[in-house]
């Protein structure tokens, strides 16, 4: 399978890079990452190119790389700096080093054209840095399935109803029309559902009780970044679309690393505006939101089972599926721009353009 590789993806929570050489997979390419001794994160091919044992079966030495084959050692730019009983090293005994960048928390990784590679590219949000915010790391959830699945999971409001109806969702929501934009970079699908009964999750950390008007906004970033905006606020506030702020108000950021073909992670986590300063509520709330993604686990991976089978027939496409329709060919056109080099950028004088 061929990937989006121009882009930032998440490689790590910093918590999962220490000083040991650990492996990693992504865009079903095997790395080794770790910690130099300045702090900052090494990422390499994990295969020696003389007899290909991977490098997170080696040794540190320093911030270098010394493979536990035949000894030869690289350093933390992919260079080889020994080979032992031999004097020269030919330029064809490197490593590919990755691009990383670390921020918030989260480690960054770049697997395709090195100079295209810009840290300002990299997803962010003001709320990130806010005091008057928490960002508030979950977990990595491992699912078995396509990661353009799992996106498309990720900018589709309608399904909450009936994959979470005790947590994200209920019955109130499941007729209330999506709203769905795919005119800018980022797709966005969304519908507010006005004097409902609350969901479970805002029962729990909102305190509501009498009916609600609550939100949800799906913003899909390409090729794998998904950020959910979802909120509660009593009917009577009467609350306008851009006065989300004045309710509870939740982001639920979704990191997705294609692994394999049918291996995706998701590195999930929320920021919020409410009960900032409790970290009771950050457990209970990771308790909540791993029901939840339990739950689209269970379904993603049942559908990735299905589309593994032979196809007795071509699948229908209904109403709500136009974001994740754009969202494929968005991803297919951005591998196919992958796939050649424009040499026409700047046409020559003998060609003459009237478009």
């Amino acid at each position: 399978m061929e990937f989006v590789r121009n882009a930032w993806y998440v490689a790590a929570w910093s918590s999962e890079i220490d000083d040991d050489l650990r492996r990693f997979t992504i865009l079903d390419e095997h790395i080794v990452m770790y910690r130099k001794t300045d702090g900052t994160i090494a990422a390499l091919e994990d295969r020696c190119p003389h007899r290909l044992l991977p490098l997170s079966l080696g040794t540190r030495k320093g911030d270098d790389i010394q493979c536990g084959y035949h000894g030869m050692t690289f350093d933390c730019d992919g260079k080889c700096v020994r080979i032992p009983g031999q004097s020269n090293l030919p330029s064809s005994a490197y490593v590919v080093s990755y691009p990383v960048h670390e921020r918030h928390g989260i480690v960054w990784i770049w697997t395709g054209d090195r100079e295209k590679a810009d840290p300002d590219d990299i997803f962010d949000m003001p709320e990130f840095t806010d005091p008057d915010w928490l960002a508030h790391h979950g977990d990595a959830l491992h699912l078995k399935a396509n990661y353009m699945n799992v996106a498309e999971n990720l900018v589709d409001p309608a399904h909450v109803s009936f994959v979470h109806p005790t947590t994200l969702g209920n019955a109130a929501s499941e007729n209330v029309p999506v709203h769905v934009s795919t005119e800018g970079e980022t797709i966005v699908a969304w519908r507010w559902i006005r004097d409902a009964e609350p969901i479970g999750f805002f029962r729990k950390f909102g305190g509501f009780t009498d009916n609600v008007d609550r939100w949800h906004y799906y913003y899909l970033h390409t090729p794998s970044i998904a950020v959910i905006d979802f909120g509660s606020a009593p009917t009577t506030d009467n609350l306008a679309e851009d006065e989300r702020n004045k309710g509870n108000r939740i982001f639920a950021l979704h990191f997705l690393t294609p692994v394999t073909r049918d291996h995706t992670i998701d590195r999930w986590m929320h920021i919020r505006n409410t009960a900032i300063d409790d970290e009771a509520a950050s457990e209970s709330m990771d308790a909540m939101f791993r029901i939840a993604f339990q739950e689209d686990k269970d379904v993603l991976e049942a559908i990735q089972q299905e589309e593994d089978r032979p196809a007795k027939r071509r699948p229908i496409r209904i109403a709500i599926d136009k974001g994740p329709m754009v969202y494929r060919k968005r991803i297919s056109e951005l591998i196919e721009k992958e796939r050649t080099q424009d040499l026409a950028s700047s046409p020559t004088p003998a060609y003459v353009y009237h478009d």
